[in-house]
């Protein structure tokens, strides 16, 4: 079927569009990644969803649910009928008797909290993201970010879930309760959940010692919970479109504290990094020497050594000012202990401020470190056991120094999550070959060091075809069973979390130069939610403005 010859499901009340601006404008998300799909569908409520599923069962046809389009790793993108549902934007009051709070989809992290800091809570996964994600994408990877540390990621702050499953029914999945009857997709898992858990116990779907890991499926999550909520949490759209999402909160912390670190080996910023998780440190960042460079270019850094290797940001919450205080001061002894060469408190809300500033700071300067580098993050969410992060730290430098790429490296270090941001320049005549020997020897690092290349991203359309060397064949073929299961025609984001035959981790890059230009209106359009993360702004308003 070709892309002009496909026309909106009868009685779907939704934009439908294949127009070629329409379709560029979804053809690329956050990550490295472009593809074109073959429709863009913009349902009007969850009857619409139900409408778009059928008829995607009976054509089968492929669909792809997608938020803000904020995902690194190519999740929201895919050759088939994107269906956006960023505008199911609703957010009910704070249920306070059982701090809950029921949203849609494409509400975004910043909605959610906005709405539940007037009640004295929030919801504790907090992306760096915040004012963009959309609560949807946040379930689908399984998020978290910097306060993970304390709260850990997405799925245990999720109470229930209202999908729309493969053959267009809908059904609410809760938390503590039995899986509602007469759904075949629920049927069809219930079948297999016995011995799905009967191999957990055996061989379970963990990398030893990592403390944060979005990749695969929720399968050791269930058999420990039998919370079906486990199982769709983190899978990416591939398992059913989640329509709603109820989800816990906690109370928002009175007083906080922070205080930077500076040592001079990556060995003693880790030691540091447990001992802030061992006294409850809510959040424990590293920025390596990569990054101190970086943000050094612009600004001096007079208050960090310039013997130090690595960088630690933590910091630390309270009921009252003066335990804030003493919970600092308690850390920094531990971080001085540990090998502190120089330890630094922020005691007031405008100190603590100006402190994490630093973490934030390095996105723009990167923009302006040359007019042909592009900061292309397809290696930026390997987690390794607390015990390997030097190495991970040492040998991702490595790769960056044999390529002569330049790249910062910062990441979650009381979790040994890291990110890296390679510069490419697109007019070296190698690049592409760099950037795909650069993915596969990172790769190879991860599964070394007993890693995960997926701590909070999503596994999407970059790392899917490369989980073959991070997880066993047992495990993947578990994986496919669950698939099967909830949608065995595989019409919910074919090629995320099974791979598809011959497929590849890398394909077309958007920042490619020898690629089709976009239409004006949509490249206009992109370069925009590039340029200013206007990712919770509805593309198609954004591609008429631009026009």
């Amino acid at each position: 079927m070709s892309i002009n010859a496909l026309s909106a499901p009868t009685s779907f009340r939704g934009i439908f569009r294949t127009d070629d601006a329409a379709l560029a404008v979804y053809s690329e998300g956050a990550g490295i990644a472009r593809m074109i799909p073959r429709a863009v569908a913009v349902p009007v409520d969850i009857d619409d969803v139900q409408t778009l599923v059928r008829w995607a069962h009976s054509t089968r046809t492929p669909i792809i649910p997608r938020g803000s389009g904020s995902g690194m790793a190519g999740g929201a993108i895919g050759d088939g009928v994107i269906v956006d549902l960023s505008r199911m934007r609703d957010v009910s009051p704070v249920n306070p008797a059982s701090r809950t709070i029921a949203v849609g989809p494409g509400a975004t992290w910043r909605d959610v909290e906005d709405v539940a800091r007037k009640s004295g809570l929030r919801f504790a996964p907090d992306p760096s993201s915040g004012a963009f994600c959309s609560i949807g994408g946040m379930v689908s990877t399984n998020a978290s970010g910097a306060h993970s540390l304390k709260y850990g990621a997405t799925r245990r702050w999720v109470h229930a879930l209202d999908c729309v499953f493969d053959d267009g029914s809908r059904a609410t999945i809760r938390r503590a309760a039995a899986p509602p009857a007469n759904i075949p997709a629920l049927d069809r898992f219930d079948a297999i959940a016995n011995a799905l858990c009967t191999a957990e116990a055996i061989s379970p779907s963990v990398h030893v010692g990592v403390r944060k890991d979005s990749s695969g499926y929720g399968i050791h999550a269930f058999a420990e919970s039998d919370d079906l909520v486990d199982v769709i949490v983190g899978s990416e759209g591939t398992l059913a479109i989640v329509v709603g999402i109820e989800l816990m909160l906690t109370e928002a912390p009175r007083e906080t504290s922070s205080l930077l670190g500076c040592f001079p080996t990556l060995e003693t910023a880790v030691a540091a990094a447990i001992q802030a998780r061992e006294v409850g440190a809510a959040a424990c960042e590293l920025l390596d020497r990569t990054f101190l460079d970086v943000a050094a270019s612009e600004t001096p850094l007079p208050h960090i050594p310039a013997t130090s290797e690595a960088v630690l940001l933590a910091e630390v919450e309270a009921d009252s000012e003066d335990e804030a205080h003493r919970a600092a001061r308690s850390l920094a002894n531990a971080f001085q202990t540990a090998g502190a060469t120089a330890v630094e408190l922020a005691l007031t809300a405008d100190d603590e401020r100006e402190m994490w500033e630093l973490r934030h700071a390095t996105s723009p300067i990167l923009a302006r470190l040359g007019p042909t580098l592009t900061s292309m993050q397809f290696v930026e969410d390997g987690a390794v056991p607390p015990a390997g992060l030097p190495d991970y730290v040492r040998g991702v430098r490595k790769i960056l120094t044999k390529h002569d790429v330049k790249g910062v490296i910062f990441g979650h270090a009381g979790d040994s999550h890291i990110h890296v941001n390679p510069l490419i320049d697109v007019n070296r005549a190698d690049w592409r070959e760099v950037v795909s020997a650069m993915l596969s020897e990172v790769v190879a690092l991860t599964a070394k060091l007993g890693g995960t290349l997926d701590g909070e991203h999503g596994d999407g359309r970059l790392r899917t075809p490369l989980l073959g060397q991070v997880w066993s064949a047992e495990i993947l073929e578990r994986f496919r069973a669950v698939k099967r299961a909830f949608d065995p025609i595989g019409i919910f984001n074919p090629g995320v979390k099974i791979a598809i035959a011959g497929e590849r981790a890398i394909v077309d890059i958007k920042y490619d130069p020898a690629l089709p230009a976009h239409p004006p209106s949509a490249a206009a359009a992109l370069a925009r939610v590039s340029d200013e993360r206007a990712y919770s702004e509805f593309r198609l308003d954004m591609l008429h403005g631009a026009a």
